[in-house]
């Protein structure tokens, strides 16, 4: 990661003090580019698997953080509007999320958010287990804005 990403790992894993208590890790950021994961242990539900707050904690989180990497959060800021996810598999190991947005999205956003004040954008994912097999998949309508 380079030192600008370093500089915003404990404000991804430990700003919002609900993900803090996950042990949610940012493994990776770059422009355009987010990869987290979240421990089972501390996770667990009554039955042993990985609960499901965590999972959607997991993807939902990473939002926020390609935003730090692919914007300027001096002129803009990322929310959420909408968050959907589908459990596939119990879990009983860490899970890893990946998203990424292209070059051409992000102008587009940019631009839009720029523009008219706010942009809309969708991130979709799989998380998956240690073993690489999908556990969940999810989509997250995001929304950058104009600060003011």
């Amino acid at each position: 990661m380079s030192e600008l990403n370093d500089n915003m790992i404990k404000i991804i894993e430990e700003g919002i003090p609900f993900v803090k208590r996950t042990g949610l890790k940012l493994l990776k950021l770059d422009k355009g580019y987010v990869k987290l994961s979240c421990p089972i242990k501390g996770n667990e539900n009554h039955i042993g698997t990985m609960y499901a707050g965590a999972l959607f904690t997991l993807a939902e989180i990473p939002g926020g953080a390609i935003c730090w990497s692919s914007f300027d959060l001096s002129k803009f800021f990322p929310i959420i509007k909408e968050m959907n996810i589908s459990y596939r598999k119990p879990v009983t190991t860490d899970a890893y999320v990946e998203f990424s947005l292209s070059p051409e999205e992000i102008t587009r956003i940019e631009d839009e958010a720029t523009s008219k004040g706010k942009s809309d954008f969708i991130l979709e994912g799989e998380l998956k287990d240690e073993s690489g097999q999908v556990v969940a998949l999810s989509k997250g309508l995001y929304q950058l804005r104009l600060s003011k």
